[in-house]
């Protein structure tokens, strides 16, 4: 007799009392159940892990968000106490780089309020070690957080957030579920069309083919960010894999051991993400009176914010062995070849209106960092 994990037990029996659920739900199990999800029980970061994020590939990428951070700290006039923020921090690593870079800014340094939005009791664990004395604040939501000027970072966040999907048949657009079938995990599609979705989607989705599949992710997360910039003072960051423009198309992945794998398999072992939409983030941060800049490719981004700079002067005082590694991350991070991030991942601000430009989101705010 076949013998399934904990978490796959456990969804089938849901499958099995309630019928096929929506992707958003099985996603959302997969990652975070509180005994089996993905997150909650491993630490899938690194070389020995299932990815390699922005921050574990080079110092140069925290240091200067750090330094991004503190020209949005200028911006804003420089308040006494600012809460800088990271959802979803990973091994810490890119707050650990950032910090690091702001000891030549001291003032900043000590207004800064550390707080970390983290589920992952493992993850938390590697946080504490990667910070080291820095006084930091961990909570499980970003709703938990106390009210203030923030400066609020997402690298890699929203990619994980639940997405829902429709498929588009003869009879309107219907909700894409998982069931199971001859033993196995299978999309299936609900039997009744969702009404009036169609008049909601932008309309070259509209246009879209018999059997295209559309992505969303409700948008509760984005305003809260967007409404806690717009009514305290401050901006969000948020950098993650994606497309500019929405459209139909089925971005539902997982990633296994630095290779992709189906999501549909071992529920609970793989990453399990789906692509980031730029517009309908920044269309719901406009829509709540908050201002938006970019989105811009993570490669303009960063040679905007100097890295190519920060890149020589590491290489000038390295050895052979550790200048080509910085050369090899450089590359990584700004292009756009095989294996290069520059392209694939966007980048997005949102800030309060009275904030002008943000740097490296704008060609005139790029030259703004060589005056911290």
């Amino acid at each position: 007799m076949k013998t399934y994990s904990p978490l796959e037990t456990h969804i089938r029996k849901l499958i099995a009392g309630s019928g096929p659920m929506p992707v958003s739900r099985y996603m959302d199990l997969c990652l975070t159940h509180p005994e089996f999800g993905y997150y909650v029980t491993r630490d899938p970061l690194g070389r020995q892990g299932d990815f390699i994020t922005a921050p574990e590939v080079s110092q140069m990428f925290g240091e200067l968000i750090g330094l991004w951070a503190a020209s949005v700290w200028n911006a804003m006039g420089m308040p006494a106490k600012v809460q800088l923020i990271e959802l979803g921090p990973g091994r810490g690593t890119m707050m650990a780089d950032a910090l690091r870079a702001l000891r030549i800014l001291p003032a900043f340094r000590q207004a800064i309020e550390v707080h970390l939005v983290e589920v992952s009791p493992s993850l938390r664990a590697v946080q504490r070690e990667t910070l080291g004395d820095t006084t930091v604040q961990w909570h499980d939501s970003f709703d938990d957080i106390p009210p203030g000027p923030a400066i609020i970072l997402a690298n890699e966040y929203f990619d994980v957030l639940p997405i829902h999907q429709a498929v588009k048949t003869d009879t309107g657009w219907h909700e894409r579920l998982v069931d199971v079938d001859d033993d196995i995990f299978v999309f299936t599609a609900a039997r009744e069309p969702m009404p009036r979705f169609e008049v909601l989607l932008p309309p070259q989705v509209r246009a879209a083919p018999k059997g295209a599949i559309f992505e969303w992710r409700p948008a509760i997360e984005i305003m809260s960010l967007a409404q806690r910039v717009r009514d305290h003072g401050g901006a969000v960051l948020i950098i993650d894999y994606g497309h500019i423009r929405s459209d139909a198309g089925d971005t539902f992945q997982a990633v296994a051991k630095h290779s992709f794998t189906n999501p549909l398999k071992s529920p609970g072992t793989s990453d399990i993400t789906a692509h980031v939409d730029f517009q309908a983030l920044a269309r719901a941060a406009e829509s709540i009176g908050a201002k938006v800049h970019g989105p811009v490719e993570q490669g303009v981004f960063l040679n905007r914010l100097g890295i190519d700079t920060r890149a020589q002067a590491l290489i000038k005082h390295s050895n052979a062995q550790t200048a080509g590694d910085v050369a090899a991350a450089l590359k990584r991070l700004v292009g756009s070849g095989h294996k290069g991030m520059g392209a694939l991942f966007k980048v997005l601000g949102v800030s309060h209106p009275a904030i002008g430009e943000l740097a490296g989101l704008s060609d005139h705010a790029a030259a703004g960092m060589a005056a911290l």
